[in-house]
């Protein structure tokens, strides 16, 4: 083989390998958009937007318990429910606060990720305004009030007695530096030891 040949190959070697990189690029910046895109056809991990209520029949002859927790990810907040257990009937729409407090000397934006007690529960509890919603920057030192307001589906079954809605707080990485106010750009950011 000749040093002209040898040269042409690494030349060859040296673009398939550039054009690999770049297509490895292209793809995992497209990935992120493309999931999102997933998700909102298929109806998976839908927690951005407030669920449909066909039928707000209060049901006075059930009562459902509402168990209310809180959890913080690696973030430096402090984060709670005003009340931590609430009895509702099927149909009635019903409002609780949980507060957060940024306990740092910075902004810090966080997204919180709903999970509910029994699993299937979910399918039951309607949450029609709820601060999950939206990420939530907080400036140092703020304390803000966050309202979830929720119906129980009166279908729900009568073994339904009680539902735990637990909330967990991430910290979305790099999203305090790109807002000033209190609900951060509507960009999906990566969300710091959580899925996104």
């Amino acid at each position: 083989m000749t040093n002209e040949s040898v040269r042409r190959s690494n030349r060859t070697m040296m673009t398939r390998l550039c054009v690999i990189a770049v297509a490895m690029f292209g793809f995992g910046f497209l990935l992120v958009p493309f999931y999102e895109k997933i998700c909102e056809v298929t109806g998976l991990r839908n927690i951005a937007r407030p669920d449909v209520v066909a039928n707000t029949q209060v049901d006075a002859t059930r009562t459902v318990r509402i168990e209310l927790d809180s959890n913080l990810r690696n973030l430096p907040w402090t984060f709670k429910p005003l009340e931590t257990m609430i009895d509702v009937h099927p149909g009635e729409v019903r409002q609780v606060e949980y507060e957060v407090v940024n306990t740092t000397d910075r902004p810090v934006t966080g997204q919180a990720v709903p999970s509910y007690g029994p699993q299937y529960a979910g399918q039951y509890f309607k949450k029609l305004d709820c601060f999950c919603f939206a990420k939530q920057t907080l400036q140092p030192g703020e304390v803000r009030r966050m309202p979830v307001v929720f119906v129980v589906d009166p279908k729900a079954p009568a073994e339904l007695v009680t539902i735990t809605l637990s909330y967990t707080f991430f910290e979305v990485a790099g999203a305090a530096q790109k807002t000033s106010g209190g609900v951060a750009p509507a960009q999906p950011d990566r969300l710091v030891n959580g899925e996104s």
